[in-house]
């Protein structure tokens, strides 16, 4: 074991473990979810860190060999999530606006280092987590920097796997170009369509998403690094304040730039509430078009492709999982959303203290914005088409009855609509087309319900309603 000391006391750490005292006192801390800091953050942080060594390593504020040493761990802890992600085991709801995360970055970096150096983890004379690691910086400027970091990576992530859906739903949206079937609005029969056209609308709904999702970005460039506590910069030296953000710019391939009003990028965190709206609107129309596919394969006009056994105990009962997976998801999401627009409205003066929970809220909703639209793009690419059954509702309603309009008016659809249904009743085999042929003649019903006039743009205006 090893000994670390801080302002409250002593505290046993095993030889090798990377982490420190303050990581060690957060896990005593801080037991109240299942929930990590996502490493998509830590990777974040150390990318930061990474920034802030190689500016005081050339600057002078450090000596070149432990800025080196400092840049390398870093490197190595974002590329190697599957090596480190132990050394990051703090509970993603903590206090401090993050400082806990913060100084488990520091710590785990700074033992890194030591180690590259041949050095044994708590040797901090030669590599501190306090005078190197964090020199120049506060958590109050390093978290928000890394968490707009962060979610410009998952954020590019997200808009890829939108990308995927959108050409999914294009594509079924070719392949059923020509099938006619009922549109229906208030869970009724409305006027027809083709399945192609519905399709059209979800590729069309995903686009908009997908082009809000990438515009993004432009309100997570601006950074707060250098800004120290307050925003101020208070502490740190001039040349470090500009320097650092070219630096993480190059590091991160980001157009990154410093924000024009630092104590304000400190203070406020609405940005993260404006991308959080996004993503809600994304999750919105997720949910809806999930939903949707799962009442479309419940009338059997598309079948999804079948997943897993549906019940413990009906056999051969298969259910649309994906669809409700999908909707779930959606859920978390706009609830994440909430969560995020209270902690915003709870930061107080120059701080947000909430940051830690607003991090992990946005990331997850990212994740699974990613991974909801992922499974659906796979899951569209199998939906298959009923032709007959579409045809079927289209011919079977009264309410194409709708097409009539132009012919014939709407005081005499009307009246031949409640003359169908009355005979109906009486002859449940009537067919409408025939009943329609038998009041307004042949010609006249064959050009109100082609298809062309059904589901073309329009009417040709040679109608002769009165």
């Amino acid at each position: 074991m090893r000994k670390e000391k801080d302002a409250l006391g002593t505290v046993d750490i095993e030889d090798d473990t990377l982490w420190g005292i303050h990581t060690a006192r957060a896990l005593r801390n801080f037991r109240v979810s299942r929930r990590r800091v996502p490493y998509t953050l830590i990777s974040a942080l150390a990318t930061v860190k990474q920034a802030a060594a190689l500016t005081n390593g050339e600057l002078g504020y450090i000596p070149p060999k432990t800025a080196e040493a400092i840049a390398e761990a870093c490197a190595k802890i974002c590329a190697n999530e599957k090596d480190y992600a132990a050394c990051f085991p703090l509970d993603a709801l903590q206090g401090g606006a993050g400082t806990s995360t913060n100084m488990n970055v520091n710590e785990v970096v700074a033992n890194l280092a030591l180690k590259s150096l041949g050095l044994r983890p708590g040797a901090y004379a030669d590599i501190h987590p306090l005078a190197h690691l964090n020199l120049h910086q506060s958590t109050n400027d390093v978290y928000p920097t890394a968490l707009r970091i962060a979610a410009i990576v998952e954020l590019r992530e997200l808009c890829d796997e939108l990308a995927k859906l959108q050409g999914a739903f294009q594509s079924k949206e070719m392949e059923f170009q020509d099938i006619v079937k009922m549109g229906r609005t208030e869970m009724q029969p409305a006027v027809p369509m083709t399945l192609g056209q519905e399709f059209s609308a979800f590729a069309d709904a995903v686009a908009r998403d997908r082009w809000r999702t990438f515009k993004c970005e432009e309100r997570l460039r601006m950074i707060n690094i250098g800004g120290t506590a307050v925003g101020t910069g208070l502490t740190a030296p001039r040349d470090y304040i500009f320097r650092v953000v070219e630096i993480l710019r190059s590091l991160t391939g980001m157009g990154l730039a410093r924000s024009e009003n630092v104590v304000d990028g400190t203070a406020n965190v609405d940005v993260f509430v404006e991308v959080s709206g996004i993503l809600q609107a994304a999750a919105a129309t997720l949910s809806k078009i999930a939903g949707d596919l799962r009442l479309l394969h419940f009338l059997g006009e598309i079948a999804l492709p079948p997943l897993q056994a549906g019940s413990s105990i009906m056999p051969g009962k298969v259910n649309p999982v994906a669809a409700e997976c999908v909707m779930q998801t959606s859920m978390v999401v706009r609830a994440n959303d909430s969560m995020i627009g209270e902690c915003a409205s709870r930061g107080t003066l120059q701080i947000n203290e909430f940051m830690p929970l607003i991090a992990s809220s946005l990331l997850e909703s990212i994740e699974l914005l990613k991974a909801s639209a992922g499974f659906l793009a796979g899951h569209v690419v199998g939906i298959a088409a009923d032709a007959s059954r579409c045809r079927a509702f289209v011919d079977e309603s009264p309410s194409i009855m709708t097409a009539l309009l132009p012919f014939v008016g709407y005081d005499r659809t009307l009246a031949l609509r409640r003359e169908f249904d009355a005979e109906k009743s009486a002859q449940p085999d009537l067919k409408l087309k025939d009943f329609l042929t038998s009041r307004l003649g042949e010609e006249t019903v064959a050009t109100a319900l082609s298809e062309t006039n059904l589901v073309g743009l329009g009417h040709s205006g040679k109608g002769t309603a009165s």
